[in-house]
């Protein structure tokens, strides 16, 4: 039954009646607004992208085919919006080329780092992480993206979606550990 409300509210949507697309903008606000933020550096630029991210969405409602969840595909539409404005700013550095220093990533553990901290701290780590890296951490993590995919998203190579997944990692860990009193073990201490 609130299948056949979903697609209801989607219909008025597409006719543009503004109680139906207030419901779904509170329907879906709260979720989205996160998504925005977790791809932004600031609120402003987070408000931002949700406010167009959801003109999108109503201008584009006509579009969606019922084939999968209208929040997942609020969520792509969200995540496209991010990366197109990161595209349009962006100034990527690559400290570590993985490729040619796989080794590097033998000498880092980093397998427990989500399990060490809660979801909000975890959140305001990520917020900080330089925005190359912030970027492919979001899109490799949360949405499930292969580097190949977050290369060709991005306009970078392989080799630096992996050197920035690499860095975001190394740095969360690394603020990780400062937040727990933990003294970092990665082979980089005695001047290695």
């Amino acid at each position: 039954m609130a299948e056949e409300r979903e697609d209801e509210l989607i219909k008025r949507c597409i006719e543009w009646d503004r109680k139906a697309q207030n419901a779904l903008y509170n329907k879906f606000c709260a979720k989205m607004f996160k998504v925005c933020f977790q791809y932004s550096k600031t609120k402003e630029e987070a408000e931002d992208t949700f406010h167009e991210g959801f003109m999108k969405v109503f201008e584009n409602l006509k579009h969606f085919a019922n084939a999968g969840s209208l929040e997942g595909w609020i969520r792509r539409i969200m995540v496209n919006l991010a990366i197109e404005k990161y595209r349009k700013n962006a100034r990527l550095f690559v400290v570590v080329n993985i490729d040619e220093n796989e080794e590097l990533l033998k000498n880092y553990c980093d397998d427990d780092i989500l399990s060490q901290i809660e979801a909000n701290d975890l959140m305001k780590y990520i917020q900080n992480l330089p925005t190359a890296y912030k970027m492919v951490f979001n899109l490799y993590v949360f949405e499930g993206f292969k580097h190949m995919e977050i290369a060709e998203q991005l306009g970078i190579t392989e080799g630096t979606s992996k050197s920035n997944l690499y860095e975001a990692k190394a740095i969360l860990q690394r603020q990780i550990n400062l937040n727990n009193g933990v003294m970092e073990l990665t082979g980089r201490q005695n001047g290695r």
